[in-house]
This record gives structure tokens, C-alpha cells and sequence, in this order.
């Protein structure tokens, strides 16, 4: 018998003896290691396909846009503020003989949600890392304000204002107007390493690394200011300093593994106080300047050690940590008319947690699988007393500042069992108990039990269906002086009331054809709060969605989709702090739905034509019934947002790109609908509704190396 050894039967010569030795000796010498290679020239083998590309590869692109817009919010969907838009975009990579590696990745880069990724390194032994990511988010550019000084912490109103008791006697408001932008953007920076050391046989021992972040982020966004019952829409200057360190160690056996951790985070403000001049006359002995205490620095920091051990068909991981959240900056005390009985909150708060899983195969059929996870929050700020202020006037009681712990148990125990080929059967039973103190109820306890079977034997179709039924009780309920004792008796807060929550869930995959796939999902849940006189008694959340992607021709997609969630809310009510008197009803209504076509291999195989679609309308009305129906109003917002592009290969290396994307938005929020003198003790930042249409036209190249 002849045949030709390969690199495929050089391998098994290298480890027949040590992975079969059994069947080697059964096969009385005719073992795959007792093959004669004597004659064999090694030096003359080679892999074809083995070869490993060095040298450059990838493609780096460059695009300009023109943007038409005059509404900010379009900058969420088109990271585009501006009138012109540039980008850099780039998939860079470069591989040595020796192994050394370096990549670079740039998305949008130069727009609002750009990101850039460096790495260098050589593989399996270390890496450098640098990244950057800039987020954007836009509400509105034209917000009106009276204020001067916006973006600092010293909002003072014009020379000529006229102060008034309401917003009609403020004379000069009209004209004193100014638009202002309100906006957040982060920028975002890190730095990362990882080593591994590698021993002479190539195992890897150990290994370690360490990322550094900095985020700044900066913008406006609203805030209030109020002097008795009369209150200012205010721009409140976000200016804030993130810095984020993690850093780590990692040891590995064959079937074990330990790791241990830290994370820590340190957050800065500018900013720790906000003033602002009163636009109405003084009242009750109100002040003249209002101030308002900002977000103040804290720090973060936490410690883990987690592991992971195999044991045959068994595997235990688990992780316990501590972490420690401090804040101690002074208090702000402008205006603040009573001795303070501390200068600072001098807050701490300490996290302790435990985690274990353990997964078991017990049979080809059964696994199990079993978890408990505690997680305890002590607040160990001191406890001070404060003269009690109110909006109307001083009570005259003391109150406390209150330090909230919460201690929380969970547990689960599962397993999942092949019924048969294509059918399986999976099943649990979880366990939730948190406990708190000052709360209105000490202790809840949630049980859930769940159910899922799950359909793959027929041909071309993939089909399952999930079951669920929770119980969450706990102890008695009762408001105090440290909680709610100005609350109705009979009132439950929706987290800590006793609740029945009933859930189904199924999905259906389905492939006709070989260029067909259908898919479909559907969810119901039933919050029942049967014992709640006062709050939220029933909530009932219906969702389903439906895609297809069907490939027309070898050259042709179309990809289809739909979503619908509605979510139905009752809730009672007392408005003579005694048995319920009035009723709300609120139903809210989400639905989105997109299609995209694509058309490659156009004139002579150089272009490609596309166009994305989609459209998302979410609203909600409220009815509330005391003695009559009364409707508050619709709450909508939709959108419709369309991409049509066409990419043309110019030559072998490069490409050009043509996007055109525009956006129709429109929304209706009685809470952004109110002219600065609508209200006659508030003072506001006018009408803020969004009813616009966007357009960004594109034009990209890209080069391959």
C-alpha cells in the first residue's frame, strides 16, 4: 500500500502515541506512528494555504457632507452639527514574520460619534492599545432664556428686567430673550496594556493589564430654580472630568484559572455651585439670587477575585469583590440662612459581593446548572440633623439625612434535557430576597418559576415557546417618620408591593428556501398588584415582531422588519388622603418598521445601489376618571429616516460613495409646548417641539492597500 504523508498526517504522527495509545497497540503494528518515514524529505514540505500574510492590508477612506438642516435634534441621526461634515474612516492592518501586529480602526472619525482603535502589539504575548470615541446628544438649539452669562455658574438677567409677581407682569420678557443649545458631548481617551508571559514551550503562565480612561463632558441641560412657590427654567453648565483606571492579573492551569481585579473611578466638577438672579419680585422674604448645589466629586473604587475550575463534566466559577464609594466635598451654604451642623457629607458608602455557578453535565441528555449571588450596599455616612425647609416656609422640625442599605439574595437552580433529537426541554426556579432598611417595607421576596421548550427536528424550521409565573411578597408594610408618613396608608410603591407577574414568550424561524428566512416573536406579561388599594394595580406589556430576508437573485436583497410593543398601565388614586377617588388609565404604543434593498453588480460588476428605510411612531395617552373622564392630552413622536447610497469601484483600488440620508421628525410633548410666560409662576425655556426635515448629502473614497 502506498500513500503521500501531509502536514494532516504529520500531526497525528506527533500525537497518535499520546491521544490513542489503546488503539495503537489493538491495531498490532499497523498504528499510524509505526509509519516509515525514512525516506521522507521533511525539508521539502510546504503548506500552500499555511502561508501567513505579511506586510500591509486593509483601506482607509476620507468623506465630506454637506448638512441641511434647522433643527439640531437631526444631529442625533446624522452626527452632524454643522453645516459641512468631514470624516475619516479606516481598517488599517499590518502583520510581521516575527508576529508583530498593528491595526488601526476609524469610524466616523471627525464627526459626533466618531471612534477611533490603535493596537500594536505581537500576538499572544502583548499589546498596546490606544482609543478615542466622542458621543453627542442633542435636545434642542432654541431654548429661550432672559439669562446672560449661560455656560458659567453666574446667571444674572439684563440691566432693564423688570421683575413681576407673575410671568405677565415681567415687561421686558419678549424682548429679553435669547435662544441657547441644549447638548451634552463626551469625549473619551484611553490607553491600555496587556502582557502575557509565555514560557519556552509556548504555555502562557500569566498574564496582567492595565486601561486608563479619561472622559470629559461638557454642554448645557435643564435645571430649575425656585423662590417660594415661583420657579426659572435655568441652563445648568455641565463641565465634568472622568477618570477610570482598570488593572488586572490573571493565573491558568490546564483546568483552572484565578484572576484578580480593580477598577476605580474619580469624577470631577467644575462647577460646584450654581446662582441665578430671581426674575420675580420677592416674596414670603425670598431672596434677590437664588443658588443651586451641582454634582459634586466622589470617587469609586473596587477590588475582585474571581476563578473559574473544570472538573471532568463539571465547571464552578465564581467572584467575590469589595468596593468603596466616597464623597467629601464641602457643602455649598450661599443663601442658606441656618448653622449647619457639618461642612461636608464626608459620605461613604461599601459594596461587598459573592457570586458562584456551577454547571454540570450529568448525562449526554441532563445539565444542570445552579447559582447564588449576594450583593450587600452599606451606607456608613453619618446620620446629622438639619432645620427642615419647605417651598412655602420653614416647619420647624428636625430632619434627618438617611442611609440606605439594601442586602440582596438571589438564587437559581435549572436544567435543560434533550427530549429527543430536535427537542429540548429547559426549566428553573429563581430566587430573589432584598432586604433594606427605612424603607416602607423591610423585605421582599420574589419566586419565579419558568418553562421552555424548544422545537429544531423538523426540517428548516427552529421553533420555541417560554412560560413564566412569579409571586413577590415580603413584610409588613407601613410608612414611618424615616420613610413616608405623609403618605396615604394605603398607598404601594410599585417596587415593593406584593405583585403576580404572568409571561409567555415564543419565536418561530422559518426557511422556505434556501434564499428565505422568516422570523417571528411574540412576548405578553401580566403585572397583577392585587393587593394595592392605592398605586399602580395592573400593567399589561404585549410586544411582537416580524422579519424576512429574502434574497431575489444572486445580485438582489430585500430585508424587511416590524415591531409593536404596547403597554397598558391602571392606577387608583385618593385625592382626600383616604380610600381611592380617582382612576388613570395609560397606554403607551410603540411601533417601528424598516425595509432595505440592495442592488450590486451594476455596470460590469462596479456598482452597487442601496437604500435603508425606516419609520418608529411611539405615543401615549392618559385618561384619568373622578366623576368624569378627563384626557390629558397625546404624547407622539415619529420619525421617518431614509439612506440611499450608491458605491462605484473606480478602479481596482478604489472606491467612491455617494450617501443621501434624510430625516421627517415630529413630536408632541405638552411638556416642551409652553410659551415663557405661559404659566404664571414659572418661567420656562418656551416651545421645544421638534417638526422637521433633515437632509446630509455624503460623498466618501475609499482606498485599498
Amino acid at each position: 500500500m502506498k500513500f503521500k504523508l501531509n502536514l494532516v498526517t504529520l500531526a497525528l504522527l506527533a500525537s497518535a502515541g499520546a491521544i490513542v495509545p489503546s488503539v495503537a497497540i489493538a491495531a498490532d503494528g499497523y498504528g499510524i506512528q509505526n509509519a516509515n518515514t525514512t525516506k521522507v524529505k521533511f525539508d521539502k514540505w510546504a503548506c500552500k494555504r499555511c502561508a501567513v500574510e505579511t506586510g500591509y492590508s486593509g483601506t482607509v477612506g476620507v468623506g465630506v457632507g454637506y448638512n441641511d438642516s434647522d433643527d439640531i435634534h437631526s444631529a442625533n441621526a446624522f452626527a452632524a452639527e454643522d453645516e459641512f461634515a468631514g470624516k475619516i474612516d479606516a481598517d488599517l492592518k499590518y502583520s510581521g514574520k516575527s508576529g508583530y501586529q498593528a491595526s488601526i480602526e476609524a469610524d466616523n472619525l471627525g464627526m459626533e460619534n466618531g471612534r477611533a482603535d490603535i493596537n500594536v502589539g505581537k500576538a499572544g504575548q502583548y499589546n498596546l492599545n490606544l482609543n478615542y470615541r466622542q458621543i453627542a446628544t442633542y435636545k434642542t438649539d432654541s431654548a429661550m432664556s432672559p439669562y446672560q452669562g449661560v455656560g458659567s455658574d453666574n446667571l444674572t438677567l439684563p440691566g432693564d428686567w423688570v421683575n413681576g409677581g407673575s410671568t405677565q407682569d415681567m415687561t421686558n420678557l419678549n424682548s429679553s430673550l435669547n435662544p441657547l443649545e441644549l447638548s451634552l458631548k463626551r469625549k473619551r481617551a484611553g490607553l491600555g496594556i496587556d502582557y502575557a508571559f509565555v514560557n519556552q514551550q509556548g504555555e502562557s503562565l500569566w498574564s496582567t493589564y492595565i486601561n486608563y480612561m479619561r472622559e470629559d463632558k461638557s454642554g448645557l441641560k435643564q435645571a430649575s430654580g425656585s423662590f417660594s412657590n415661583q420657579s426659572m427654567m435655568i441652563a445648568e453648565p455641565v463641565d465634568y472630568t472622568t477618570d477610570t483606571l482598570e488593572a488586572g492579573i490573571r493565573f491558568g492551569g490546564d483546568n483552572w484559572f484565578t484572576a484578580l481585579n480593580y477598577n476605580g473611578s474619580i469624577f470631577k466638577n467644575e462647577y460646584s455651585e450654581l446662582s441665578f438672579d430671581n426674575a420675580f419680585s420677592p416674596t414670603f422674604g425670598a431672596q434677590t439670587t437664588g443658588y443651586m448645589s451641582l454634582d459634586p466629586d466622589n470617587e469609586a473604587h473596587t477590588v475582585s477575585l474571581m476563578g473559574q475550575y473544570v472538573a471532568g463534566k463539571t465547571i464552578i466559577n465564581g467572584r467575590v469583590h469589595y468596593g468603596q464609594m466616597t464623597q467629601d466635598q464641602d457643602y455649598s451654604s450661599s443663601g442658606y440662612g441656618y448653622q449647619m451642623p457639618t461642612e461636608s457629607l464626608d459620605g461613604k458608602v461599601e459594596t461587598t459581593g459573592a457570586t458562584l455557578k456551577v454547571v454540570s453535565r450529568i448525562t449526554r441528555q441532563l445539565r444542570l446548572n445552579a447559582s447564588y449571588d449576594y450583593n450587600d450596599r452599606d451606607n456608613q455616612t453619618n446620620i446629622e440633623e438639619w432645620t427642615q425647609i419647605s417651598i412655602d416656609s420653614t416647619t420647624g422640625q428636625a430632619a434627618y439625612n438617611t442611609p440606605y442599605d439594601i442586602t440582596t439574595h438571589k438564587a437559581k437552580l435549572g436544567a435543560d434535557y434533550r427530549l429527543a433529537r430536535g427537542h429540548k426541554l429547559e426549566g428553573g426556579f429563581d430566587y430573589r430576597k432584598d432586604e433594606r432598611n427605612y424603607q416602607d417595607r423591610e423585605t421582599t421576596e420574589e419566586s419565579t418559576v419558568w418553562a421552555k421548550y424548544r422545537v429544531s427536528a423538523f426540517d428548516k424550521w427552529d421553533m420555541w415557546v417560554k412560560g413564566s409565573y412569579s409571586d413577590r411578597d415580603g413584610s409588613e408594610y407601613q410608612a414611618s417618620k424615616w420613610t413616608s408618613s405623609e403618605s396615604n396608608d394605603l398607598l404601594r410603591k410599585y417596587n415593593l408591593a406584593d405583585r403576580n407577574r404572568t409571561q409567555v414568550e415564543a419565536r418561530v424561524t422559518h426557511s422556505p428556501i434556501e434564499t428565505l428566512t422568516i422570523d417571528f416573536g411574540a412576548r405578553y406579561a401580566l403585572d397583577d398588584y392585587s393587593d394595592t388599594q392605592i398605586g399602580l394595580t395592573e400593567s399589561k406589556d404585549m410586544s411582537y415582531d416580524a422579519s424576512v430576508s429574502y434574497l431575489l437573485t444572486e445580485d438582489m436583497t430585500l430585508t424587511a422588519f416590524y415591531n409593536r410593543q404596547n403597554i397598558d398601565s391602571d392606577q387608583a388614586g385618593s385625592s382626600n388622603f383616604s380610600s381611592p377617588n380617582w382612576y388613570g388609565v395609560v397606554e403607551d404604543q410603540v411601533d417601528v418598521v424598516g425595509t432595505g434593498f440592495s442592488y450590486n453588480n451594476l455596470m460590469e460588476k462596479k456598482l452597487r445601489l442601496g437604500v435603508d428605510y425606516t419609520y418608529s411612531d411611539s405615543n401615549s395617552t392618559t385618561q384619568v376618571t373622578q366623576g368624569i373622564t378627563g384626557d390629558y392630552g397625546d404624547y407622539y413622536a415619529k420619525v421617518h429616516n431614509i439612506n440611499v447610497y450608491a458605491l462605484y469601484r473606480a478602479t481596482d483600488k478604489m472606491d467612491v460613495r455617494v450617501d443621501y440620508k434624510m430625516e421627517n421628525y415630529k413630536d408632541n410633548d405638552a411638556g416642551n409646548d409652553i410659551a415663557p410666560d405661559g404659566i404664571w409662576n414659572v418661567l420656562s425655556f418656551g416651545s421645544n417641539s421638534h417638526d422637521y426635515n433633515a437632509h446630509l448629502i455624503m460623498l466618501s473614497m475609499s482606498y485599498r492597500l
